[in-house]
């Protein structure tokens, strides 16, 4: 069965991987406890989710806000009736709006009950999310971590969380993905609170700019 944190024990986590992990301790002490992201399970959620694949979170938001104007409440339904030229005037993408409307058509014909997920393991979301088209491991890890709070997802896929745990551990840039796995395996079954306090880290100490 997996496990979840919440706000009850997730400073409890914070502190447990602290009292086994002196450079995540520094972060807490550096920095105070991370704030415990979340989001709500909502195709509005996962649309947001894939809005901000590969670019700043404050352009998704952006796109994510002009389709709320568009269609007042983001849903498959609503979604659908969009055309392309809509969904261009609303800053996305034309490959993101092939996703999002795969993504809205696979709930209304029922492939996908988000609701359902709630009750299942980490592995049955991940084969059931990475089939549709353009929903990958990242996307994946995103909603595992911040909308079901499963405990033990680290993000390979993500820049931020993977140039923190660099620095954090001192290092070198050329690390293999092999080799940064094999770092957060100490972490477990934490991983997703370690992520979140890398997330702090990185947030909280960016890198002074090149002279």
């Amino acid at each position: 069965m997996f496990e979840q944190f919440s706000h009850s024990n997730f400073h409890l986590i914070c502190d447990k991987l602290a009292a086994n992990d002196p450079d995540l301790a520094l972060i807490i002490q550096n920095h105070g406890y991370p704030p415990l992201w979340s989001r709500p399970n909502s195709f509005e959620t996962l649309v947001h989710i894939i809005l901000e694949q590969q670019v700043s979170l404050a352009s998704a938001l952006s796109a994510l806000n002009k389709l709320r104007e568009r269609v007042q409440q983001i849903t498959p339904t609503r979604v659908l009736l969009l055309t392309d030229e809509e969904f261009r005037a609303c800053y996305v993408s034309r490959q993101k709006t092939i996703y999002i409307k795969y993504l809205a058509e696979a709930i209304v014909n029922g492939q996908i009950n988000l609701a359902e997920m709630e009750q299942m393991p980490d592995d049955i979301i991940r084969a059931k999310l990475t089939a549709l088209k353009g929903i990958g491991n990242w996307t994946t890890d995103v909603y595992l971590m911040f909308v079901l709070q499963h405990a033990d997802v680290f993000p390979i896929g993500d820049l931020a969380a993977v140039n923190a745990l660099k620095r954090v551990k001192n290092l070198p840039k050329d690390t293999s993905r092999e080799e940064l796995l094999l770092v957060t395996e100490q972490w477990k079954p934490y991983r997703t609170v370690a992520s979140m306090l890398l997330w702090h880290y990185y947030l909280s100490s960016p890198r002074p700019p090149r002279t």
